[in-house]
């Protein structure tokens, strides 16, 4: 912002800073989950952008045919679906969470899918219990049928390695701010598939992949921070060597790693308390810990929780279906908290002793 940027086409030096910051911003986010550049699509937020790929592909479906979505997900991979699905008089199957366990099951999708199905939308982790689904396992189930796979990484991008090949997602949509990034969201494709979808945009706005997916003059700034967010990823690990991508690998399962003892040692506090009730108890996670407290509304909690210096969330968290199967949604929903590299012990025991210190206030 010091130096100047413009917009991008431009024969003089600030539109050129522009077009070299887009062009970085693809490749860190290709680097970042072992994407293409070229399949980069940059946008808003996620949820922006799932609205605008679901209005894209449901041009091509057509009444009768399926899609599959999940109670685990965030909204912004439902809402979007169910509502073009509407529109084009598309029948919506539901994908169940186990509530005992809080996994969502890959088997059953054998039978949620069919000859019909045009798209299955799964989440890479739950953003309130952290349920980690057999991503790989569904997506190559929907490919066999045909269907597409969407896939939410949103809260999985920012605590484990992720190779968008292995999981099998055809769309793989992350947040920059959820990694220490500014507010940029994108979604990741193979430039081929790309190809054959043509979304609504302005007549002369650019017409190549992944550029016709993008509205409106892009946040240059903002996806200079992008860079510099996964510049950080790739420095976590404390090794120069290698590409960026495979430091980024190497970072990401030191984060992972660590964040599990580290969401251990929080886990098991709050399940020794009496007065806390945990929600969620599947084998692979994130490390997103759902409770309540007896006696307290999760809003009071949270409140209760910043004045000891710990930031939290109340509330369903846009996990609208999943709150609501597990009885949560007309009650305040729950609490919500999440541990990511920055976070250390003296954070978690802070978290423990203040939800500890409701105990006796009733």
């Amino acid at each position: 912002m010091r130096t100047g940027i413009g917009n991008v086409g431009g024969a003089f030096p600030a539109s050129e800073r522009s077009g070299s910051i887009v062009a970085q911003c693809r490749q860190a986010i290709a680097d970042l989950v072992g994407g293409t550049a070229d399949g980069v699509i940059l946008g808003p937020n996620m949820t922006t952008l799932t609205y605008r790929l679901a209005e894209t592909l449901s041009l091509d479906w057509e009444a009768g045919d399926e899609i599959v979505v999940s109670r685990l997900d965030h909204d912004a991979n439902v809402r979007p679906w169910i509502q073009a699905a509407a529109r084009r008089d598309v029948v919506v199957r539901w994908a169940e969470v186990d509530i005992s366990t809080t996994e969502l099951p890959s088997a059953q999708y054998a039978g949620l899918l069919s000859a019909r199905t045009r798209l299955v939308a799964v989440t890479a982790a739950s953003n309130i219990v952290g349920t980690r689904p057999d991503v790989a396992a569904i997506a190559a189930a929907a490919h066999a049928v045909g269907a597409l796979c969407y896939v939410d990484g949103v809260h999985a991008t920012p605590h484990i390695p992720v190779d968008v090949r292995a999981l099998g997602a055809d769309f793989y949509a992350t947040s920059a701010y959820k990694w220490s990034g500014p507010h940029v969201g994108t979604v990741v494709a193979d430039p081929a598939l790309l190809e054959t979808l043509r979304p609504d945009k302005l007549a002369p706005a650019p017409d190549s992949v992944p550029g016709r997916f993008e509205r409106g003059t892009a946040p240059f700034a903002d996806l200079a921070g992008v860079v510099a967010a996964v510049e950080h990823i790739a420095a976590i690990g404390g090794t120069a060597a290698g590409t960026r991508r495979e430091r980024v690998l190497a970072s990401m399962a030191a984060v992972e790693a660590y964040e599990c003892e580290l969401f251990g040692r929080m886990l098991g506090g709050l399940a020794a308390m009496e007065h806390v009730t945990l929600y969620g108890r599947a084998e692979r996670r994130a490390p997103t810990a759902f409770f309540t407290v007896a006696g307290h509304s999760p809003s009071a909690v949270a409140g209760h929780l910043a004045g000891a210096g710990v930031n939290v969330w109340s509330g369903d968290n846009y996990a609208w279906e999943l709150a609501g199967r597990l009885g949560l949604r007309e009650s305040g929903g729950a609490v919500r908290a999440g541990l990511v590299h920055y976070n250390d012990e003296q954070d978690a025991d802070r978290l423990l002793a203040a939800v500890a210190d409701l105990a006796d206030v009733r």
